[in-house]
């Protein structure tokens, strides 16, 4: 028997949220059209820009001299944020096939970045969504960035590679490709590279997600068109859902003991407790 959680909105006014991740005693997140990274309190009070990113800003992570990376989209690039100072920190433009996207960073420093791979809005506008689900997408990259910034590794052949994680034990990356419908897992190196691709689980239209310290998955996905939190066990066994009003993109843990989970959507942001703490 699965399990329904219940999602309570706590802000709202987002163009378009993304990548929630807690950081210093606060929620921060990305919004694509107000071009900032931004957070607030645990209530969803205070809202404070925190950088502003002209082209876009998605994936957010902290390397461990506790500076801010974030994916810049439209140019391809990820930045450095230090206090007011922003710098370029890679430009990885010959591997997108289009926007730059989500981005999870391990604890080391390796950053690992996702892409769309084509142009999403023009082909819906051209040919909708079956017409797009009816062959695959164009295969893109994601790249993988050793601390500093240099391109250590470039994994051919993904399909529209968006949220990832990485497992409480640092040893496997799971990544969503959105198009084809499934979570694809891959071995960490002690450098941070990856090998042994495998699926893990195939979930409709996956988009960001979480992982709590059992190793349960809660993903942000938009079965048949309706948003929800799919939460899946380890074994990739349908464990829960959160369902919600509109198109979940992904979600994080934090609070204090860890165990409220934040989801951005397009215009709001939730909160949902769960029984095991994330990380």
């Amino acid at each position: 028997m699965t399990e329904v959680y219940e999602a309570v909105t706590i802000h709202e006014g987002l163009a378009f949220g993304e990548a929630p991740r807690w950081h210093d005693g606060r929620l921060w997140f990305s919004d694509f059209y107000r071009h900032g990274v931004f957070s607030i309190a645990p209530d969803g009070s205070g809202e404070r820009r925190e950088v502003t990113v002209e082209a876009q800003p998605s994936g957010l992570g902290w390397l461990p001299d506790g500076s801010l990376l974030v994916v810049s989209m439209t140019d391809h690039k990820v930045l450095r944020c230090e206090g007011e100072s922003t710098s370029e920190y890679a430009d990885i433009s010959e591997y997108c096939g289009f926007w730059a996207n989500d981005m999870v960073v391990s604890a080391s420093g390796v950053a690992y970045v996702g892409n769309f791979g084509f142009d999403l809005d023009v082909t819906l506008r051209d040919v909708g969504v079956e017409g797009m689900l009816a062959s695959p997408p164009p295969a893109t990259h994601l790249v993988v960035l050793a601390p500093g910034g240099s391109v250590a590794q470039v994994i051919d052949g993904m399909e529209f590679p968006n949220g990832s994680v990485i497992t409480d034990d640092g040893r496997t990356l799971i990544v969503a490709e959105t198009m084809p419908f499934r979570l694809t897992a891959f071995d960490i190196a002690t450098d941070g590279t990856l090998s042994g691709q495998a699926t893990f689980a195939d979930v409709e239209a996956p988009d960001g997600f979480a992982v709590d310290q059992a190793g349960n998955l809660y993903v942000a996905a938009y079965p048949a068109g309706q948003g929800a939190i799919v939460v899946l066990t380890s074994a990739a066994k349908a464990l829960g859902s959160i369902p919600l009003g509109q198109q979940p993109t992904n979600c994080g843990f934090g609070g204090a003991d860890g165990k409220t989970l934040y989801v951005t959507a397009r215009t709001a942001l939730y909160r949902v407790a769960v029984p095991i703490p994330g990380f």
